[in-house]
């Protein structure tokens, strides 16, 4: 039987950017296997250059293609005109590495980064030739596993659908074993039915097989009952020791541009500073850091094997890491003089991060990022942010001082108690921040401040997720309100497009029922939502009106005692915890952070079973 790759490879020119599809990037893995192997394809619901630019699928491929029985491919969602190309030519979807059809892999994994890429889970399963959902698909060996991670499996209801089964939190620790039992059961004929093997794979850390619950409602549409009908306890899994954690030795170098075109090493796992919007601040806990040494070693090795001139040190809060200078004193001392910059793509709204950056940065001085995230203190501490006004201009200060002409701030609107104060205070924070670099550079053409502001999401597993997200009609109004105030020579506003965020509000926190909404959108032409050019929103409300569902009931507010849609998954954090950093935000209590003052009483130690060795390491 012909391939999809064979019947379409001469006919590339007639698509944007064929590099997306022809695989062969320099450091690629190519293993041919046995037909006893395990053979996975990472799947990614964008396109190729946000896919190779993830860092979570770039561990996993290089971590399933360790081991001698599997091998990992990879495929990315194609553009329009591609998916037109397979259309028409009747050929199947692929993947990069060997050009085999999608349908002929045991499992497809999906990274679920953001709610907006779901409808290009099911453009992929169509141009695969495999049914949308896990019931279509049957019991049988017929077609492949599909399963899904990320950060969008905290809330997997509104996919639920369309999977057999989720890995919930971090897969470096349980995804080979659970690919092990997969592999066993492939080659076992006598091992039973795909149902036989989730009853299995359930009983592991991470693992939630949504066919073993079953959802009721009240008529009101608030949900009634999670039925646990096999005793599943979906647990979020966690990799106890980071520092030796799996990490990739080679480095996929492509042929074309890509979102972030450089080496990124994670230095450190987590966050305790507390801020109450911060779905990732809560589900990465506890905080876990490399050492320095490792850092090092591995950043060597990339480097050495890819021919990179920046390097990037990431985690939520870089300059949090607790040998940072220490660290970073290494990596200039190594990799500046092989012309190989250094940078930290996350710091804190202090001096201390500017001091940082002007100290080990290059002299490629093009912009640099602060997130206040609201106009006021009174704001920030109801988020829990931990920065004053006081902190932002002794950093925009330090950084103007230090070189630095262009800043960019990023806000949010709508947060929870906010006001018109509080959305002048952004206006007034950025003239402040403006009138400061005209002080500096008077006669400079090249000052820039670049303001940012998206819409608030309340995210699952965090203090918020009760909270409601504003309409509509208050978002645009808000932001017309910025407009009129963030104007200038040396003023910028981006904001976000509205509609989107309410999507995204819609689906942070939906059901079971949204999987019908997603199926009906796509059908009606919904695809990379996520791009402004291919985001369709009628499409959108016609599908929650033929599935008989308001966007409003989503978006709303909700009851502490009230059955969430996600309260059967365990991400660690005790639920009594999150309603306690609620209410202190309506009274704007702070939370220190507990890697610097006491323990905070989160619950992940405890629920997760951490052990008092990390733990110590933690609050010590």
């Amino acid at each position: 039987m012909t391939s999809g790759w064979e019947k379409i490879r001469n006919q590339l020119d007639q698509v944007s950017k064929p590099g997306r599809y022809i695989g062969e990037e320099f450091n690629t893995r190519i293993k041919e296997g046995s037909d006893t192997d395990l053979r996975v394809a990472l799947a990614f619901p964008d396109l190729y250059e946000i896919g190779l630019s993830h860092l979570g699928l770039r561990i996993l491929y290089e971590l399933i293609n360790s081991q001698p029985e599997m091998v990992a491919e990879r495929v990315y969602a194609p553009w329009p005109d591609f998916q037109e190309l397979l259309r028409h030519s009747g050929a199947v979807l692929y993947s990069l590495e060997s050009k085999r059809d999608l349908n002929r892999f045991d499992v497809i994994g999906f990274s679920l980064q953001y709610e907006l890429s779901y409808t290009n889970v099911l453009t992929i399963l169509d141009l695969a030739g495999i049914p949308l959902s896990s019931r279509e698909r049957g019991s049988s060996r017929e077609y492949p596993l599909i399963i899904g991670g990320g950060p969008c499996t905290f809330n997997p209801e509104p996919v639920a659908e369309f999977f057999d089964f989720f890995i919930i939190g971090e897969a470096e620790d349980v995804l080979i074993p659970v690919l092990e039992k997969v592999h066993t059961w492939k080659n076992d004929l006598n091992a039973g039915d795909k149902d036989s093997l989730l009853l299995e794979l359930a009983q592991m850390p991470g693992v939630y097989v949504p066919s073993h619950f079953e959802v009721g409602y009240h008529p009101n549409g608030k949900i009634a009952r999670i039925e646990n009908k096999t005793g599943d306890r979906p647990i979020r899994a966690v990799v106890r020791d980071f520092d030796h954690a799996f990490f990739p030795q080679q480095w996929i170098v492509p042929y074309l541009d890509i979102a972030h075109d450089r080496v990124a090493y994670e230095i450190q796992r987590g966050c305790t500073r507390g801020c109450r919007f911060c779905q990732a601040g809560m589900i990465y806990r506890p905080v876990r850091e490399r050492t320095p040494e490792r850092v090092m070693k591995g950043l060597e090795s990339l480097i050495a094997g890819t021919g990179y001139e920046e390097l990037s040190l990431t985690s939520l809060s870089s300059a949090d890491y607790s040998r940072i200078s220490e660290l970073l004193e290494s990596a200039c001392g190594c990799f500046t003089p092989q012309k190989v910059n250094v940078s930290l793509p996350s710091l804190r709204v202090d001096s201390f991060s500017v001091d940082l950056a002007k100290r080990f940065q290059s002299n490629r001085k093009a912009s640099l990022t602060f997130a206040p995230e609201a106009g006021t203190d009174r704001l920030r501490r109801v988020i829990n942010k931990g920065v004053t006004e006081d902190d932002l201009m002794q950093a925009t200060n330090a950084a103007f001082r230090a070189g630095w002409q262009k800043l960019k701030l990023y806000f949010m609107i709508g947060l929870p108690t906010e006001t018109e104060e509080d959305l002048a205070g952004i206006a007034n924070l950025a003239g402040e921040v403006l009138r400061l670099g005209r002080q500096i550079y008077p006669r400079s053409g090249g000052l820039r401040v670049t303001v940012s502001v998206s819409t608030f999401v309340p995210k699952p597993h965090t203090p918020f997720q009760w909270r409601p997200q504003i309409s509509l009609t208050e978002i645009e109004q808000k932001q017309n309100y910025l407009k009129e105030r963030l104007r200038g020579r040396f003023l910028e506003f981006n904001w976000h497009d509205p509609q989107t965020s309410r999507l995204e509000g819609v689906f942070s926190r939906g059901d079971r029922r949204l999987s019908t909404v997603i199926r009906r959108a796509w059908e009606g032409g919904a695809q990379f939502d996520g791009w402004s050019e291919q985001f369709r929103y009628q499409v959108w409300m016609n599908a929650m009106d033929a599935a008989g569902l308001n966007p409003d009931f989503y978006t709303g507010s909700r009851e502490y005692d009230e059955i969430l849609p996600w309260s059967h998954l365990e991400s660690g954090v005790d639920p009594e915890f999150l309603k306690l950093e609620d209410t202190r935000a309506t009274a704007g209590l702070p939370t220190q952070d507990c890697r610097q003052y006491s323990c905070s009483a989160c619950g992940v130690c405890s629920r997760l079973g951490v052990s008092k060795d990390l733990a110590g390491e933690i609050h010590g």
